[in-house]
């Protein structure tokens, strides 16, 4: 695939993966991107996850010919991007690998070498010519390992942004993009949003004009729109305004609850209201609304004097990626001494700029008229 005239897309397509990074469901598959910068000498941007290392060797065969690489640029030494490295570098043997120091210290750990004699060590503002093409490169660490290293073409103003920018989703299926994407960003990238902010400032100052990432298709046309997603995200602030109502109920009298309260926020004219039972939903889209949201309804039982596991495992979701600039509300359920609305508030106790609602439904074993009312507060207060 021609990306520019000299710049040629390399990468795969995995449809056997089932769990990205061990934990994210993947229906649509996903892309290991590599490209490959055609000039008076040639790099490599990257190499692919291990199990498809010969196919991706012979792209870059029939695409250069006789011709041999003169650079491996890695970027990311995630395995997904570097577990075939020592088989390239076995392959082309003139090739010199071209990294940052952290990566390299990686290098050896993954493959019991730093390529001491091939290596070419960069840093924030280096450059690398390649003929009419020159290679800037920008430091991007935790965007969202410590060693990572975005690439700027200044030649065809295009920005080689490792696993920024990246969504789930192999490239020969169609579907938007903002919605893998943005479940991509909060599950893998979204605790460091403040250095995904360093590196958008860092962005702002170039003429970028194409995205390359390592994951996803290739950003060629309204790049604005992208980049102000990246930013709401990263900034942690709700991208729209609506209601996610996240639950647990065992016997099914909290979860008549649940429906009730997003019948009346519906019929009082909240938009967006979205409801997840944690036990069935996938997490990392409970997880994703949950961020993508302006406000968020826990609702749960007591279980073990505490709050029932899937959604003690959901709110650690929530702060371990940072989970701020929202309003909480709870609703708890125990037939004696119900504690679970002090529980799940204990838990976000340390996350920045939370609102808690003024209204806490609280349900004794079933619904009742103290608690029917309770839930209209609620509504009310959220509408």
């Amino acid at each position: 695939m021609e990306i520019t005239k000299d710049i040629r897309y390399v990468g795969v397509n995995d449809h056997d993966v089932d769990l990205f990074e061990g934990q994210y469901v993947v229906p649509n598959g996903m892309a290991y991107n590599s490209y490959v910068i055609l000039d008076e000498k040639i790099a490599v941007m990257d190499t692919v996850d291990a199990r498809f290392g010969q196919e991706w060797l012979d792209q870059i065969g029939a695409l250069l010919g006789d011709r041999h690489p003169d650079y491996l640029i890695v970027q990311h030494m995630e395995p997904d991007h570097s577990a075939n490295i020592a088989k390239f570098m076995e392959l082309y043997r003139d090739t010199t690998v071209v990294s940052s120091a952290k990566a390299f210290a990686m290098m050896k750990q993954f493959f019991g070498t730093d390529y001491a004699d091939r290596q070419v060590v960069i840093k924030e503002g280096d450059t690398l010519c390649l003929g009419k093409h020159t290679l800037a490169f920008v430091a991007a660490p935790m965007v969202h390992w410590p060693e990572v290293m975005v690439t700027y073409d200044v030649c065809d103003k295009v920005l080689f942004s490792a696993d920024g920018f990246g969504k789930f989703g192999a490239l020969d299926v169609e579907e938007d993009w903002s919605c893998e994407a943005r479940r991509y960003y909060i599950g893998i990238v979204g605790k460091f949003g403040v250095q995904v902010q360093n590196l958008l400032k860092k962005a702002a100052t170039l003429d970028i004009q194409i995205i390359c990432p390592l994951h996803g298709p290739v950003l060629t046309e309204n790049l604005g729109y992208y980049l102000n997603l990246y930013n709401t995200w990263s900034s942690y602030q709700p991208e729209e305004d609506g209601v996610v109502i996240a639950y647990t109920s065992v016997y099914g009298h909290t979860q008549e609850a649940v429906e009730l309260l997003a019948d009346k926020l519906r019929t009082k004219g909240c938009p967006n209201v979205i409801v997840h039972d944690l036990a069935r939903t996938d997490m990392a889209e409970a997880v994703e609304d949950a961020f993508r949201y302006s406000k968020l309804i826990l609702a749960t039982i007591t279980y073990n004097a505490g709050i029932f596991p899937f959604m003690r495992d959901f709110i650690e979701h929530l702060t371990d990626r940072n989970y701020q600039n929202r309003t909480v509300a709870f609703m708890e359920n125990g037939s004696w001494a119900p504690t679970a609305a002090k529980g799940m508030k204990a838990l976000l106790e340390n996350s920045k700029k939370l609102t808690f609602a003024e209204n806490t439904v609280r349900i004794l074993s079933a619904l009742s008229e103290d608690s029917r009312a309770q839930i209209e507060a609620l509504a009310d207060e959220f509408c």
